[in-house]
């Protein structure tokens, strides 16, 4: 049976015809929009991320983390063309709406332009971080991009060069939207719309955390957004901005990276599932149907005599066996006196043993560390929305939220604890530490890496480890300052661990390989690729001697030296 077996990170629709998916587990599948039946299926070597119809719907354009845009036939999904001059992941590419050439928005900072042979037609480079979205304005030639590096650039396929350049006040900004009279919509980090005509700017407050995707269908009209507040926005475009036509919260099972517009008054959403789920905007009620929940797991740790793992599906693993279940994909697993802290993209706190609700947030949750303060036991949960939530363990069992902690300006990546010292990292690659004494901040580095810093981890007499997209381990010195270890990985590096001495330091990467790097020999001493999905957590277990790696293809793996 075909179905998806990780996240489905991206979803297209052609009229009431086809639904395409792009997902974590590699996966490109068409559907068929009236049944839901899988009609066919394609692959990439690593995560699929976006997918997008050609106009006349004879063709789909994938996006994935293995570098490479593909060209796929309909409805067969036949291989047709590779565009894979990219040096880092593709976030998105989209087709021109007149000509047989496609553009892709990359990681390495650039857009590039192909014609449906693959070859090479024309690359932008101007921008300094990742290109995360990419359109071509209607009736032209010209391309415009958004970064992390809080700017909109346009682009001109007949000069091959930048036309444009509009700063969004260093706030970054995922996704965009055309019309075809040209208007730009852009939605940011602060939650917010930007209307974009010309010269002119209008700010609309949309939402409660940063909007990640905009869907403009504009024969109707309409715009949609999607936040990490996990609700759904609908607006109708009008002359004079955009006017709120319909809100829904999104179900525990959305994504709200993705959705399409389908048929004459559906919606189209990516989930955390087997497959998408349905909305109708007009009867505003969404598809009620069961979508079977995949099986990869985000984070592993030792408990007591066993081990505890937890994922996609919320199911809370002792084992083999099941412990609890959350119903939200959870991100994370923290045992503290009692309790073990877990959540994810609900942006609720769960206790993982028995999976109560311990608190309720605005934004997904990414992390958690647990530490002693006053002779009280205390956890940190890192938030998408730069939070660091804060809850006191009074006895056993018992969880009281105590505040938050204004750690970064951004997505929270990892939170660790040494000696006196809290450590975050962050998606906009700084770095903070506090003192867990006084619960002030000590310093805030903004650039304390090249890329996005994906975790970290403490280890003894208050440094630190942690690693980045940048493909760098760095290891961060009492004095707070970094020393930067080249790493055998070829690819973006999720996760970090340290043995309890903290003289050996794991990474896992999202292509499934693990290496050790011993800090007394100051060289990397095992590199091993236990799957081809990627690793999601590492957790060092003392008894056993050897780190745990949890991966995205459901499994749990027994790294040793």
């Amino acid at each position: 049976m075909i179905k998806h077996r990780g996240p489905i990170s991206g979803i297209a629709a052609w009229k009431d015809d086809y639904v395409l998916t792009a997902g974590y587990d590699n996966q490109v599948i068409l559907w068929d929009y009236r049944t839901k039946t899988a009609l066919a299926r394609s692959w990439h070597d690593h995560l699929a991320n976006q997918a997008v119809f050609s106009p006349d719907g004879k063709h789909v354009l994938t996006s994935s983390s293995d570098y490479t845009a593909r060209l796929w036939s309909v409805p067969e999904l036949r291989l047709e063309a590779v565009f894979n001059a990219q040096t880092d992941d593709v976030e998105m590419s989209v087709f021109h709406p007149e000509k047989e050439l496609v553009a892709t928005a990359s990681r390495d900072h650039n857009v590039r332009v192909y014609d449906f042979r693959g070859n090479l037609v024309a690359t932008f480079a101007g921008h300094t971080q990742d290109v995360i979205s990419v359109e071509w304005a209607k009736g032209t030639d010209e391309l415009i991009s958004s970064s992390d590096d809080g700017t909109i650039k346009r682009w001109s396929l007949e000069t091959g060069g930048l036309v444009g350049d509009l700063d969004m006040d260093g706030v970054e900004t995922d996704t965009i939207a055309i019309s075809t009279s040209g208007t730009i919509y852009a939605g940011n980090d602060d939650g917010e719309l930007i209307i974009i005509n010309g010269d002119g700017r209008d700010v609309v407050p949309a939402h409660d955390a940063g909007v990640k995707r905009l869907v403009l269908d504009a024969a109707r009209g309409l715009l949609v957004s999607l936040s990490y507040d996990r609700t759904m926005r609908l607006w109708e475009t009008v002359e004079s901005g955009l006017r709120p036509r319909g809100r829904a919260d999104l179900p525990s099972d959305v994504w709200p990276r993705s959705c399409a517009f389908a048929g004459d008054s559906s919606l189209v959403f990516a989930t955390f599932g087997a497959t998408y789920r349905s909305y109708d905007f007009q009867r505003e009620r969404w598809e009620t149907d069961e979508i079977a929940g995949t099986g990869g797991i985000n984070a592993v740790v030792p408990h007591e005599d066993s081990t505890l793992a937890v994922g996609d599906a919320g199911v809370v693993w002792r084992g083999e066996d099941v412990q609890a279940r959350t119903g939200s994909l959870c991100n994370f697993l923290t045992p503290v006196e009692g309790l073990v802290f877990s959540g994810g993209q609900l942006g609720r706190v769960f206790d993982a043993l028995t999976g109560a609700e311990i608190h309720r947030h605005r934004s997904p949750l990414n992390c958690g560390v647990a530490f002693r303060r006053d002779g009280v036991q205390h956890v940190v949960v890192g938030a998408y929305t730069g939070e660091g939530l804060l809850f006191r363990i009074p006895e056993p069992g018992k969880a009281e939220f105590a505040g938050e902690l204004p750690l970064h300006a951004n997505a929270v990546k990892g939170v660790a604890v040494s000696g006196d010292l809290l450590f975050s990292v962050c998606a906009d690659t700084s770095a903070t530490w506090y003192r867990i004494s006084t619960l002030e901040k000590v310093e805030t580095i903004e650039q304390a890496h090249d890329r996005i810093a994906n975790g970290c981890v403490g280890l003894a007499g208050g440094e630190f480890a942690s690693v980045s997209r940048d493909l760098r381990l760095r290891i961060w010195s009492a004095s707070r300052l970094p020393q930067v270890v080249e790493t055998p990985h070829t690819h973006s590096v999720k996760c970090v661990s340290a043995s309890d001495d903290g003289d050996l330091v794991a990474t896992g990467a999202y292509n499934g390989r693990i290496a050790i790097y011993d800090r007394l020999a100051s060289e990397w001493v095992s590199v091993q690729r236990p799957t081809t999905a990627g690793i999601s957590s590492l957790a060092y277990h003392p008894d056993e001697k050897l780190f745990l790696a949890s991966s995205y293809d459901g499994q749990v793996h027994r790294i040793t030296v």
